[in-house]
């Protein structure tokens, strides 16, 4: 393996490990919390607008958005691949590493995503209040008359879920397009959590959760065969079961979650996901934790590989 290639490698061990250490960034100097506010500017505006003007207008803000955020991920990259090429080597190589495994941390959040579903599960053990507040800082849908399993429910669709957009994507996209590719997903996936509804967001947000879903597309199914990798008879199941949701894409590994755990899990009015299965108890979020952490170490692995190999070759002219 090349020097260029170990930089490029052994930059998502290294946010990985930042992560788990130290969380989230201030939000301050979060780049999600940047690119939520330059979504902000415009929101408002687009949904006062008539369908089509509203629809080239969120084109518009957010391939605007894609460009700057692309262009920032670019320049840093940059720096730290070229500008410490010369020098590359020993301790400097593994100081590159560093650099490139902080600059990509803030574009995932396994450990924010985990020790938020957990405490879901803490709240419900003081009051079914509680838990449904809790819950409503995970999700945007109504959890004020929700039961406490649908609570334990919706918390373990949302682990599964954000494992793949909050984690397993940004590593796929970084591994093929580097620091960049990471960074224009978690811009696209942010547009859709902010802009892709319908009701007022149909039309200004459509582009936005257009775009989310091409994005996602090979990181939701890699992270839902990842899911049952070690139980391959249920990839008819698996198949099945994410057609039941609306999303082309959240189906795949909330669907895979729920036949591991063997539980339904469903969001009332919308879909029910393996409905043959038990109800969830107390005991599965810890399960389900368990899974999407074997899972995002194996697809961590598979995209550390990738990053080596595919990102390796592409800028093996600046080693």
């Amino acid at each position: 393996m090349s020097a260029m290639s170990w930089l490029l490698a052994a930059a998502i061990p290294v946010a990985l490990a930042v992560d788990r250490t130290f969380g989230e960034p201030p939000a301050r100097a979060h780049p999600v919390v940047g690119m939520g506010r330059w979504l902000s500017l415009f929101g408002e505006r687009l949904c006062a607008m008539p369908p089509a003007s509203a629809f080239f207008g969120g084109a518009l803000a957010w391939c605007a958005g894609a460009v700057l955020v692309g262009a920032i991920a670019v320049a840093i990259e940059h720096l730290v691949i070229v500008g410490l090429s010369p020098w590359l080597g020993g301790w400097r190589l593994a100081l590159a590493a560093v650099l490139l495994g902080l600059a990509l941390k803030p574009l995932l959040a396994w450990r924010m995503l985990r020790d938020e579903v957990f405490a879901v599960e803490d709240a419900l053990g003081r009051s079914l209040d509680e838990g449904r507040e809790r819950l409503s800082r995970l999700v945007s849908r109504d959890t004020r008359q929700l039961s406490a399993t649908e609570v334990r429910e919706t918390a373990i669709e949302t682990l599964a879920e954000n494992l793949n957009d909050s984690v397993i994507a940004p590593l796929f996209w970084f591994s093929i397009a580097g620091l960049p590719g990471a960074a224009v997903y978690r811009f696209a996936n942010t547009a859709d959590a902010m802009w892709g509804y319908r009701g007022r967001w149909e039309w200004a947000g459509k582009w936005a959760a257009r775009a989310d879903d091409l994005l996602s597309w090979v990181p939701a199914r890699l992270t839902g065969l990842a899911m049952i990798a070690t139980r391959p008879a249920l990839l008819p199941a698996l198949r099945r079961e994410a057609r039941r949701t609306p999303s082309p894409n959240g189906g795949w590994p909330m669907g895979a979650m729920a036949l591991r755990l063997d539980r339904v899990l469903s969001k009332p009015g919308h879909y029910q996901l393996n409905p043959t299965g038990a109800a969830v108890t107390p005991s599965d979020i810890p399960k389900a934790r368990g899974i999407a952490a074997r899972t995002l170490l194996a697809l961590a692995l598979l995209a550390t590989w990738s990053a080596a190999v595919m990102r390796g070759a592409l800028a093996g002219g600046f080693a």
